[in-house]
């Protein structure tokens, strides 16, 4: 049965920035899958809730601190996951940040903190994550893009950038990893109503309805719209694609 296919069950998922937004979501619709997941992130207070949630459904979870900028913390991680379940299926990179700042006045701190997490912290994930996974022949990365993989709006230089290398390293590990049996495909959405993006409805109001008028669906992007793309992604029955970029974005870029 082709419903068949997209069950995650037996299968072990890591996703980093999982405390809110996007991870959280994904974390949950992976557990609904039938994943058991290791949820990561900087602050453990704020995944307690989660991983509640994720036992709830009759899955085990693992809680991670990691700061994903830093090696130790990444190895530590695939390393509790090994542990606890001796293998990891899939990954989903997901942590990021940006700074809204015009590109002229960006320091060399603002700029390597922003790639570090949202492109270099995005390769050491998937390489710790793809020698366990080479050694089961077999595995799933999914990483989060962006439609500014593709655009470039102003205020956003370092963190299109990073968004850009994702789409791009994508491809590379794809193309590296083929013989491992492992796939490496992106996410990206489009502007989407989260704890980071909620100033443009409080304070921006002029430039999220222009957002939204731009938008073909006519509306900003929620997490939950992207839990089905990260499902085929990860699951069997997305066997046969690797190295690409999904654009869920509502049809921004249509227009």
């Amino acid at each position: 049965m082709i419903l068949d296919k997209f069950s995650l069950k037996g299968k072990v998922a890591i996703v980093t920035g999982a405390s809110r937004g996007i991870g959280k979501v994904m974390s949950l619709a992976l557990a609904e899958a039938g994943a058991e997941v290791v949820v990561a992130a900087r602050t453990l207070t704020k995944l307690q809730d989660l991983s509640e949630k994720i036992r709830s459904l009759g899955r085990r979870c693992v809680v991670c601190r990691a700061d994903i900028t830093e090696a130790e913390d990444i190895g530590r991680m695939v390393k509790n996951t090994i542990d606890e379940f001796g293998k990891v299926d899939i990954l989903l990179n997901n942590a990021g940040m940006n700074i809204r700042k015009r590109a002229i006045d960006l320091t060399v701190p603002e700029w390597d903190r922003i790639l570090n997490t949202n492109l270099n912290a995005y390769f050491f994930c998937a390489q710790a994550a793809a020698r366990e996974m080479a050694k089961r022949n077999g595995g799933n990365i999914v990483n989060i893009a962006s439609i500014r993989s593709v655009v470039a709006p102003p205020m956003a230089a370092a963190y299109t950038a990073s968004k850009g290398g994702v789409s791009q390293l994508t491809k590379a590990l794809a193309v590296e990893w083929a013989e491992y049996n492992i796939r490496v495909n992106a996410i990206a959405p489009g502007y989407t109503e989260t704890e980071l993006t909620a100033h443009f409805k409080e304070k921006e109001k002029d430039l999220y309805e222009k957002i939204r008028a731009r938008t073909a669906l006519k509306r900003w992007g929620l997490p939950e719209d992207f839990a089905g793309t990260l499902i085929y992604l990860a699951s069997d029955a997305s066997e046969y694609m690797t190295g690409q970029t999904l654009y869920v974005d509502g049809g921004y870029l249509l227009t």
